[in-house]
C-alpha cells in the first residue's frame, strides 16, 4: 500500500492552480518584509529553480522570462530615479552633477544635483524587492493555468475572476505572440539585414493585430457562453450582499495593511482583520447562493497540492517569525555602509521555498498519449506485428 502510494503520489499531473498560488504569495510576503538582498536574490532563485523544475510546455509557461527582464527594468528604474530626484541623502557622495533649479511652487524637488551612495543603495534595495515580488507572481501565472484557476473560481467572484484570469492570461499571450512571429519571420527568411527600427516595427504590429484577434475571439466565445449574464435579484438581496463584501473586502485590506506594517497601532490588525474577514464570507456565500453553475469535473485538492501550499506558508511565517528576532539583518542600514549580514534562521525559512521543486509530481506532458488500450487491443496489435514484418520480408 505504502509502495502504491509513494508511486502515485509522483505521476506526471498538474498541480490545482490555487496551490501555486499559494505559495507564490509566501514568496512575494516573505519578500515584501526584508530588503537584504541575500535573501531577495534567494527567493529570485528559488522562484526561477521551482518554474523550471514544474512549468509544462503550455504558451502561459513561456512568459516567464519576459517577468525577469520586468524585474530588471524595475530595479534600473527605482535606481534611475534616485539618481534624477534628489539622491543626495547621505555624507558618501559618489557622483556630483550640476542641479536644475525649479520655481518656487515646486519645493521639496531636486533634479540632479549631488548622489550619495547611501541614496542610490537605497533605491536599489527598493527596487530589488519590488521586482521579486514581480517575478513571484510570473511564477505563478507560468506554472498555473489560467483555464483552471477560473474554473475553481467560487461561485460569488465568477464575474470578477473571469475579467481577473483574462487580465492574468494578457503577458502570457503577448509572449507566445512574439515568439510565433519570430519564428514565422525566420521561416519566411525575414530578420536578416534589416534595421533595428525596422524588424521591432515587423514585429510589434502582428503582435498587436493577433492579441486584438484573439481577444475578439474569447469575447465572442465566452458571449455565446453566457459569461456576465445573472439572472432577476431582488434589489434588497443585492443591496445586502455588496454591502457585505465591500466593507469585509476594506477591512481585510486594513487589517492585512496592519498585519504587514509594524509600525500601525496593533488594534487594526488581527482585531479588525478577523471580523472583516467573517463579514466578506458571509457576503460571498450569500453572492454565491444566487449565482447558479455547475462544475464538470472540478480540481481536487490532494497531499502535493498541501505541501506546495504549506511550503510558501511556511516561507511567510519563517519570516514573519525572524523579523523580531534580528531586524537588522533582514533591512540592512543605510547609514553605515556595510554589507548585509546573512543570518540562518531567515535563510532556512527562505530556503523552504525550493520544496515543490523535488516534493511535487512533474507536469503532464501533453506529447504523451494518456489513453491507454485495452488488453484486446494490445494482443490484437502483438498478433498484426508480425504477420507485417513477414510481409515486409516477403
Amino acid at each position: 500500500m505504502r509502495r502504491a502510494t509513494f508511486t502515485t503520489y509522483f505521476l506526471p499531473r498538474d498541480l490545482h492552480p490555487a496551490a501555486w498560488w499559494v505559495w507564490a504569495l509566501g514568496l512575494a510576503v516573505a519578500a515584501s518584509r526584508t530588503t537584504n538582498p541575500w535573501l531577495l536574490l534567494t527567493v529570485v532563485a528559488i522562484a526561477c529553480h521551482v518554474v523550471v523544475s514544474r512549468r509544462s510546455d503550455a504558451p502561459w509557461a513561456m512568459a516567464f522570462r519576459m517577468y525577469l527582464w520586468l524585474g530588471l527594468a524595475i530595479v534600473l528604474i527605482r535606481v534611475f530615479f534616485r539618481l534624477v530626484f534628489g539622491g543626495a541623502e547621505g555624507s558618501t557622495i559618489v557622483l556630483r552633477l550640476p542641479e536644475i533649479p525649479l520655481p518656487a511652487w515646486a519645493a521639496g524637488i531636486r533634479l540632479f544635483g549631488d548622489v550619495s551612495a547611501e541614496s542610490l543603495l537605497g533605491g536599489f534595495y527598493d527596487g530589488l524587492r519590488l521586482a521579486t515580488m514581480v517575478i513571484c507572481l510570473g511564477a505563478a501565472n507560468a506554472l498555473a493555468n489560467p483555464k483552471r484557476l477560473l474554473k475553481a473560481m467560487p461561485s460569488a467572484l465568477y464575474e470578477v475572476g473571469t475579467a481577473v484570469v483574462i487580465a492574468l492570461s494578457v503577458f502570457p499571450q503577448l509572449a507566445e505572440s512574439v515568439q510565433r512571429v519570430r519564428r514565422a519571420r525566420k521561416l519566411r527568411g525575414g530578420g536578416g539585414g534589416e534595421g533595428r527600427m525596422n524588424g521591432l516595427r515587423a514585429v510589434v504590429i502582428p503582435v498587436l493585430a493577433d492579441a486584438l484577434d484573439r481577444s475578439l475571439r474569447l469575447a465572442a466565445s465566452m458571449d455565446s457562453r453566457g459569461y456576465g449574464r445573472a439572472g432577476k435579484v431582488a434589489a434588497r438581496a443585492r443591496l445586502l450582499t455588496g454591502l457585505l463584501m465591500i466593507v469585509g473586502l476594506l477591512g481585510v485590506c486594513v487589517g492585512v495593511y496592519a498585519t504587514l506594517d509594524g509600525t500601525t497601532p496593533r488594534f487594526l490588525a488581527t482585531p479588525v482583520l478577523v471580523p472583516s474577514l467573517l463579514v466578506a464570507l458571509v457576503g460571498f456565500r450569500l453572492a454565491g447562493a444566487r449565482v447558479p453553475r455547475t462544475r464538470y469535473r472540478p480540481d481536487r485538492w490532494l497531499l502535493p497540492e498541501v505541501v506546495v501550499a504549506a511550503s510558501g506558508v511556511a516561507v511567510a511565517v519563517m519570516l514573519f517569525a525572524t523579523s523580531s528576532v534580528d531586524p537588522t539583518n533582514l533591512n540592512p542600514s543605510l547609514i553605515n555602509l556595510d554589507w548585509p549580514m546573512l543570518s540562518w534562521p531567515p535563510l532556512v525559512g527562505v530556503l523552504l521555498g525550493v520544496l515543490p521543486a523535488f516534493l511535487s509530481p512533474p507536469p503532464e506532458s501533453p506529447h504523451v498519449a494518456s489513453v491507454p488500450r485495452s488488453s484486446e487491443q494490445t494482443e490484437q496489435t502483438e498478433q498484426n506485428e508480425p504477420s507485417e514484418k513477414t510481409e515486409e520480408v516477403r
